[in-house]
């Protein structure tokens, strides 16, 4: 068993790719079309929509119990795989590589979408920093010596993420226990200090697990109104929730672009080129990793900016546009996952539960799970899953269509409405082609 992150990704799809990138392309012009006539106003305000929670609901999860919690939980898991990671057997078999590669890493778009922000929830890193406040008789947890500049943004968490999709799909030896450990320490040391300095917000725009549970659990129908009342609506209406802040193009950057990145180096073409270059493979990988992150920012920063903005109702910037746009990204971001992604999550994920239970290879069944015996379902209905990854990926084009017409049609004037989301429509057909012909081809 193979612990790479593309495992289960990409198969020979009983789809013609033609046929797939041809109907993507037109649902995504069909739904502008319809869009520019019928959607004139905007529908999402993410500050106040939303049917109000049961009151059950609201008692439940706002009370000091149920974080309390799902805090134990998250720190009693990772005391777990931390067990393992450092006493465990340096084999595959060991369940740290399945938590960290399989688990969190693929399992959070799921676990996200269904109830919101769930790392943030179970954060371990919160919760021992929460932890030393207390033993140390500090003050609020929220509050830091220093207040986090501005500009700071999402920056911190974008290179985190990179920092992690590098581990995980460049680095040769990143199915070795001690460059997963030494990741984890540095990332660990990382957030502690900087919470201790800069409180709570450090953790949000740093910590790049928490950052991408939170944009996609604003695709969940659970959010909360500017007042912090706890609503159900709409995942789109949610997702205008997304606060706009410098660094947050770079953080779907990275995201979208090591997803593509993923199916990339799987291609018969680049396996045979890297098999012939004299060029250092993993310095390859990193350079031409960087480049998609890049192509994606660029391509992103440019089209949304390619716009007028006077004459607009609110005071918006030009250069402020990627950011207030980039919260659409995220439902293509989905897709891609899910694409790419599910085999790897449903039939890895289950081997990782497996193992769980015997963490020290000693045939222990601490968990009870030992005795599972996986199901390959998936794999045995090319069909079903070519049918569900092509899905994914439409369905995903199309919501950002929406998410970035209602935008616009907010922020920007009335006779850049339509005319200025062209461009943005074009860089969104230029992924579908370019992810669906990756996805087929890899």
């Amino acid at each position: 068993m193979v612990f790479a992150h593309g495992i289960g990704g990409a198969k020979d799809l009983p789809i013609p790719a033609e046929y797939a990138i041809a109907g993507a392309c037109a649902a995504l012009a069909v739904s502008f079309l319809v869009l520019a006539l019928a959607w004139r106003k905007p529908r999402y305000d993410a500050a106040s929509s939303g049917r109000v929670a049961p009151q059950w609901l609201r008692t439940l999860v706002d009370g000091p119990v149920f974080p309390a919690a799902l805090r134990l939980v998250g720190l009693v898991f990772f005391g777990y795989v931390v067990w393992a990671a450092v006493l465990g057997p340096d084999l595959l078999v060991n369940p740290t590589f399945g938590v960290v590669y399989v688990l969190v890493w693929v399992g959070l778009v799921p676990a996200s979408l269904l109830f919101g922000p769930v790392y943030k929830a179970v954060s371990p890193v919160r919760t021992i920093n929460l932890a030393f406040t207390r033993l140390l008789g500090g003050g609020d947890p929220d509050r830091g010596v220093f207040e986090l500049p501005r500009w700071v943004g999402y920056w911190p968490a974008a290179l985190g993420l990179f920092a992690f999709v590098w581990l995980e799909l460049v680095y040769p030896d990143s199915t070795y226990l001690s460059p997963v450990r030494l990741w984890f320490a540095v990332y660990i040391a990382v957030l502690l200090v900087g919470s201790a300095l800069f409180g709570s917000e450090w953790l949000e725009r740093a910590d790049p697990f928490e950052a991408y549970s939170t944009l996609v659990g604003h695709l969940s129908v659970f959010g909360r109104r500017a007042d912090g009342t706890l609503v159900l609506r709409s995942p789109l209406a949610n997702l205008d929730g997304v606060p706009a802040a410098p660094g947050l193009v770079a953080v779907v950057a990275v995201l979208f672009g090591s997803t593509a990145f993923d199916s990339f180096k799987d291609s018969g073409s680049w396996l045979l080129y890297t098999q012939t270059t004299g060029v250092h493979v993993p310095t390859l990988n990193t350079v031409v990793m960087l480049g998609f992150c890049a192509a994606v920012f660029v391509s992103f920063t440019v089209a949304t900016m390619a716009t007028g903005v006077r004459g607009s109702a609110y005071d918006v910037r030009r250069r402020a546009l990627p950011d207030l746009f980039a919260h659409s990204v995220v439902p293509i971001i989905v897709g891609y996952i899910v694409a790419h992604y599910l085999t790897y999550l449903v039939e890895t994920g289950q081997q990782t539960l497996i193992q769980l239970s015997d963490p020290m290879n000693t045939g222990a069944n601490l968990l009870g799970t030992a005795d599972w015996e996986p199901t390959y379902w998936l794999s045995t209905h090319p069909t079903f899953l070519a049918v569900v990854k092509v899905l994914a990926v439409v369905v995903g084009h199309v919501l950002g269509v929406i998410a970035a017409h209602d935008r616009a049609i907010k922020l920007l004037p009335k006779r850049h409405q339509l005319t200025g989301q062209l461009p943005l429509l074009f860089v969104m057909v230029c992924y579908t082609i370019s992810g669906l012909y990756l996805l087929f081809g890899a």
